[in-house]
């Protein structure tokens, strides 16, 4: 397997070494934003919205972000760790944007550093699941609405202990609601169900992350004459539905096999990694 490198501020290491330097206030207070990106066929997807989300979400707290801070500048930086990493068919990259070291819980500073890496994912295509998840709600830990809900935030603990909760109960993913118990996400994933051929799914206004792949599906669907509404789903819609599925930057889609004693098809999700494969192949000319 070829070295792996990563790029901290403009500076490219081999990722066998510590590359992350003392002080750094994501590893400290969890304090940046940061997005996932798909590699296929040694690309980047869906890169413009993944660096649109990340710069409002630096925004949203308060991080300066110089300029040159493009779709274009960080296409060609992960290009240089992809091609530097030999990574030419499917990967993921990890792009991150902190506040430079300084201060405690109040910064000295607003300015903001970028890091990156990258690594290889062994199919190049979305593949869907084989065998549909396992799922059920997790309860400890309600999501709070507020002007972050949307971004990707470092401060991702809720997020680690849900995964934990779900792997302590031999599922796949859980489910994670509000105060109210509307189903918002997963510990990973935006959700869609399905019932009668129209999907339904938490709308941003809801506190659910702005996911770039959820955005995706939305369009094909809608282009492709399927209905989709955003709307409060409860669990009494889980109970109710044909279909439930998850998206996610990287895996892409995955279908859910059964909530507690209901049981669902996939016919919708086969339909749609179909139609998502279709669009980056001919985006990419594959």
């Amino acid at each position: 397997m070829a070295l792996l490198y990563v790029n901290n501020n403009g500076t490219v290491l081999s990722n066998d070494a510590p590359t992350i330097h003392p002080g750094n206030r994501g590893h400290l207070y969890g304090d940046g934003v940061f997005e996932s990106i798909r590699i296929m066929s040694g690309r980047t997807l869906n890169l413009e919205n993944h660096i649109s989300r990340m710069l409002d979400g630096a925004k949203a707290i308060k991080l300066r972000t110089p300029s040159l801070y493009s779709t274009s500048f960080f296409e060609d930086k992960i290009s240089e760790l992809l091609k530097k990493s030999e990574i030419n068919d499917g990967g993921r990259c990890r792009l991150s944007l902190d506040r430079k070291p300084g201060g405690a819980y109040l910064p000295e500073t607003n300015e903001s550093s970028f890091y990156i890496e990258v690594y290889p994912y062994q199919v190049s295509h979305f593949e869907l699941n084989a065998k549909g998840f396992e799922v059920d709600i997790y309860l400890d830990i309600k999501l709070q609405k507020n002007f972050l809900s949307n971004y990707k935030t470092k401060a991702g603990l809720h997020y680690v202990m849900a995964a934990l909760s779900a792997k302590e109960k031999e599922l796949d993913d859980v489910f994670m609601s509000d105060y109210r118990g509307n189903i918002l996400e997963t510990s990973s994933c935006n959700l869609f169900i399905v019932s009668n051929g129209v999907l339904y799914t938490p709308g941003l206004a809801e506190g659910c992350i702005a996911g770039t792949m959820r955005m995706q599906v939305i369009n094909l669907a809608i282009q492709n004459g399927i209905k989709v509404y955003e709307c409060a789903i409860l669990p009494q819609h889980l109970l109710a539905a044909d279909e439930i599925f998850l998206t996610n930057a990287i895996r892409g889609i995955n279908w859910i096999g059964g909530y507690r004693t209901k049981r669902y098809s996939n016919n919708m999700s086969r339909k749609l990694v179909v139609l998502l494969n279709e669009y980056w192949e001919k985006q990419l000319e594959i």
